[in-house]
């Protein structure tokens, strides 16, 4: 597929050069995005009610309060650099929520206006989008809540309401947060450990620092450490951890839309490796003497 494009770009190139305006036009039409295939649509008996196509973000301009959309995205996309008062370290929403909320299995913005308000084990009780979001900003980015009714929470929500438009509520697209991951397995750190160094230090690095770009945003997010996730961070627990990483990371093995997924390692190698990551140093939660008052915690809960 790669080979293709390369030659057909040469060959347009060499056509745009002659001064044939065709040329560069087709070249131009080549190098689109190629429609996503349709997703169903199920009801609650998980019956297909309809289909549903991850929209263009181009649409977006068509939209009246295209405006709030924009921003929720740069919000979602750089969320230290632009809220720094409210993150505590040094992800971004999207660190986490891949190609913008768009993939399968790693944490799709998809049905996340339709899926709130929900009663959620962790709180024991109801919680609503706003309360969703800023229980992230605490944990994940061991930062600040937002104003609930502030300009940057309504923007974040825009988008949200934008990718999951025309999906009727009581409805769910057919995609998941995150994949199966069998949690009957026992984690083996220091076989962990070997795997990390091999598949993942190239990009967060030997100490988990993460890595980041010339300005001093992190490319790729840290994984303990002060400016990593803290120990209330449902990532922070092993098999949580181990279904991110089993279905998608590393994010670019393959050429499939929206961007290549993981899938490269096995459920045992997933969880030996989140086993490891998840138990390294990072920032304590407060807030965590509150979690699961009505059910049993979980067994991989750090505390």
């Amino acid at each position: 597929m790669r080979t293709k494009s390369v030659i057909f770009l040469g060959a347009a190139f060499a056509v745009a050069i002659t001064g044939s305006a065709w040329g560069f036009i087709s070249l131009r039409s080549s190098m689109d995005a190629q429609p996503l295939d349709a997703i169903a649509v199920l009801n609650k008996e998980k019956e297909q009610v309809g289909t549903y196509q991850i929209p263009i973000d181009h649409d977006i301009l068509k939209e009246p309060n295209a405006a709030d959309i924009l921003q929720g995205k740069r919000l979602l996309n750089e969320t230290a650099r632009l809220l720094p008062d409210n993150v505590g370290n040094g992800l971004n929403c999207n660190s986490c929520h891949l190609a913008q909320g768009k993939v399968d299995k790693a944490a799709p913005y998809i049905n996340t206006s339709n899926f709130y308000p929900a009663v959620m084990p962790r709180s024991g009780k109801e919680v609503d989008l706003e309360m969703r979001i800023n229980g992230c900003f605490q944990r994940s980015m061991n930062g600040k809540p937002l104003p609930r009714e502030g300009a940057d929470m309504k923007a974040m929500i825009a988008y949200m309401d934008w990718i999951g438009k025309g999906v009727e509520k009581g409805t769910s697209v057919n995609v998941k947060g995150a994949g199966p991951i069998d949690d009957s397995l026992v984690p083996d750190p220091v076989n962990g450990q070997k795997i990390y160094a091999a598949q993942c230090a190239a990009c967060h690095g030997g100490n988990g620092e993460g890595m980041k770009d010339q300005a001093g945003d992190y490319i790729f997010p840290p994984l303990w450490g002060d400016e990593s996730f803290n120990i209330g961070a449902g990532m922070a627990r092993t098999y949580k951890a181990a279904q991110f990483v089993k279905y998608a990371m590393p994010p670019a093995q393959n050429y499939n839309l929206p961007m290549g997924q993981g899938d490269v390692l096995t459920d045992q190698e997933a969880i030996d490796v989140s086993e490891y990551f998840t138990h390294m140093p990072r920032p304590d939660f407060a807030g965590k003497v509150n979690d699961w008052p009505t059910v049993k915690k979980p067994k991989d809960a750090r505390y």
